[in-house]
């Protein structure tokens, strides 16, 4: 028995090996990929969710799952469950199943921005009433925005005497394209310092 269970956890750490080994390769490489088919294709099905591609990632998912040593489809399919959960943008979900791969689930922010993505950006195959609505709201936060931009330019010119709407307009526009800015470059450090982390 125990020579048994010794075999199990070596075929296990060697499926492990092979996925991490595979990451570098191109999506072009893993589809010709047979020696370690299951592997691949899980790998590939990683891919596809984080482009939001729900129908792509379920179809690799299941040829890993179909390619897999018996011992090895639990994790896939709990692989899948969290990938396809990215896919379709469904935060709670995602949360359960990063919990179930034993990993760090996401931070509150990241599941309040995947919400918000599933409700401006909803997955394909989705109702027409609710890309209206995906629309509507879209619309609605670039009126917000605009209106948020007008009235710290209209703040700022106060002293100078105010100034023309289409400047103030202009000013507004200006701002907000710098807020967004210094936003972006702050995700990226703390992106680039979690890789960082994680690695070390």
């Amino acid at each position: 028995m125990p020579p048994k269970q010794r075999q199990v956890r070596m075929e296990q750490k060697g499926a492990l090996a092979a996925m991490q080994a595979l990451e570098t390769r191109s999506d072009e490489e893993l589809e010709a990929e047979t020696k370690h088919k299951a592997a691949a294709q899980a790998i590939l099905g990683a891919r596809a969710s984080e482009r939001y591609d729900a129908k792509a990632a379920r179809i690799h998912f299941q040829k890993a799952i179909a390619a897999a040593r018996p011992q090895e489809r639990m994790q896939l399919r709990r692989m899948a469950d969290a990938s396809l959960a990215l896919a379709e943008r469904r935060a709670g979900d995602l949360k359960v199943a990063v919990e179930k791969l034993g990993q760090e689930a996401p931070s509150n922010r990241q599941l309040f921005m995947l919400r918000l993505t599933g409700l401006l950006v909803p997955p394909p195959g989705s109702s027409l009433l609710l890309r209206a609505r995906g629309i509507l709201l879209m619309l609605l936060i670039v009126v917000a925005l605009l209106a948020i931009g007008f009235l710290l330019a209209t703040v700022i010119t106060l002293p100078f005497g105010g100034a023309s709407i289409p400047w103030r307009v202009f000013i507004g526009i200006f701002l907000l394209a710098g807020a967004f800015g210094v936003l972006y470059v702050i995700g990226r450090r703390r992106q680039a310092k979690a890789r960082a982390a994680r690695a070390g």
